[in-house]
């Protein structure tokens, strides 16, 4: 039993029931993808030897906060909005003492305030109730705190504390991971899974990191640049791509 399939069988998630197989899963052995998926890891490390979290922080509480506030809004804003917000309540306790309404207009350009406001205040009283005020550092600990499901719970324990107990599927790694054939599941839960089994345990951390800068700079949503990505040779929709420029330009 090699090691990523023991890490898979320790921190895979639990898929729902009736999850459809991948069309890529049946015309592809999974040795096939491992040995394609090494390459792509390869290539993207050489690209961005220093893609890291893009949220800034100075503390797992602050990390956590900032991931909550992400949701359907750009780092960067959250960037913008998590200065003030933390010199005003810099504290877990403090933030789960905040007045709700001052709290959502501290956080409204991120959007949905009202829901992330909730989910805020909830997680940081959690907290303090049951961790001391302290961000636990297990997996099981963090999604059971209100906000956190498996994305917020893997960018915490892997950007705060170093520990790979998932890939983080984000809508940039979601989008890429699918055009790449390395899963073709809409579920972040379900394609976390097929990356966690092809994927190095070694990987799991920087994979996502440096997918979400080959996804801002080159592989973006609507106008991804195959001509000029570096793994276009390693891409299933190069052939795709390629044939739909050939129509345009008839």
């Amino acid at each position: 039993m090699t090691a990523r399939t023991t890490a898979l069988k320790s921190s895979t998630p639990k898929t729902p029931a009736k999850q459809p197989r991948a069309q890529s899963n049946r015309r592809e052995s999974i040795a096939c993808r491992t040995k394609r998926a090494d390459s792509i890891v390869a290539k993207l490390a050489h690209a961005y030897p220093g893609a890291a979290c893009s949220l800034n922080f100075t503390s797992p509480f602050e990390l956590i906060v900032a991931t909550i506030l992400s949701a359907q809004c750009t780092d960067k804003r959250v960037n913008l909005v998590t200065p003030p917000l933390f010199f005003r309540w810099p504290t877990p306790a403090a933030m789960a003492a905040a007045n709700p309404k001052e709290l959502e207009v501290a956080i409204h350009s991120t959007g949905f305030f009202r829901a992330k406001a909730k989910n805020i205040r909830g997680c940081c009283q959690a907290l303090v109730e049951r961790h001391g005020g302290e961000v636990p550092q297990q997996l099981e600990d963090l999604i059971r705190l209100p906000g956190v499901g498996r994305k917020t719970a893997n960018v915490v324990l892997g950007c705060a504390f170093g520990m790979a107990t998932g890939v983080v599927v984000d809508t940039h790694v979601g989008r890429i991971a699918r055009r790449l054939g390395l899963t073709q599941h809409e579920s972040a839960v379900s394609a976390e899974r097929d990356l966690m089994r092809v994927l190095p345990e070694s990987q799991w951390i920087a994979f996502s990191h440096r997918l979400i800068e080959h996804g801002r700079s080159v592989c973006q949503s609507r106008t991804p640049d195959c001509a000029g990505c570096f793994l276009a040779d390693l891409c299933p929709r190069k052939g795709l791509a390629s044939a739909r420029k050939t129509v345009d330009h008839k």
